[in-house]
């Protein structure tokens, strides 16, 4: 058995204040998911997507600016504090539609601490996975589930 002497103990010590900081660095890297910054990616995103699933269905002319997504986010786990990655995320977003009218869906979230994220809406409101276009092919909805990121830094 060695003995402990002052430099060793010392030397332990220092190890095992440099882990506790490295640790402390690595957990804070997932604190820059924040809920300002997934309501800020997931409505442009929404928003541009939708105009590309409503130009499939054969409803050109409509913008991602009309559409004007505007997404309330948060987490379902107590003590979050909406911020950090988890699949526990929920948007309720509220858009235009192109016939004016105001729409409203729960989209559901997982979220990762590189800042992207896959997200699903309400078949009822947004379609099923396939639709069929304005020229009779069948492809997947691109609001059906998608995926975005926002910037971390």
């Amino acid at each position: 058995m060695r003995r402990l002497t002052p430099g060793r103990l010392l030397r332990a010590a220092v190890a095992a204040g440099a882990a506790t900081v490295l640790t402390a660095a690595l957990a804070g890297c997932g604190t820059d998911v924040t809920r300002p910054r997934v309501e800020g990616s997931i409505g442009p995103v929404f928003s541009n997507l939708y105009v590309q699933q409503q130009t499939l269905l054969g409803h050109p002319g409509l913008t991602a600016s009309a559409v004007a997504a505007t997404p309330t986010c948060h987490r379902n786990t107590p003590g979050t504090h909406d911020k950090g990655a988890g699949s526990d995320w929920i948007c309720m977003v509220g858009w235009t539609d192109g016939t004016g009218k105001a729409q409203n869906g729960k989209f559901e979230l997982q979220v990762r601490s590189n800042g992207c994220y896959q997200a699903g809406g309400p078949t009822k409101i947004v379609g099923p996975l396939m639709i069929r276009t304005t020229t009779g092919s069948t492809v997947v909805n691109p609001v059906f589930e998608f995926d975005g990121c926002f910037d971390t830094t």
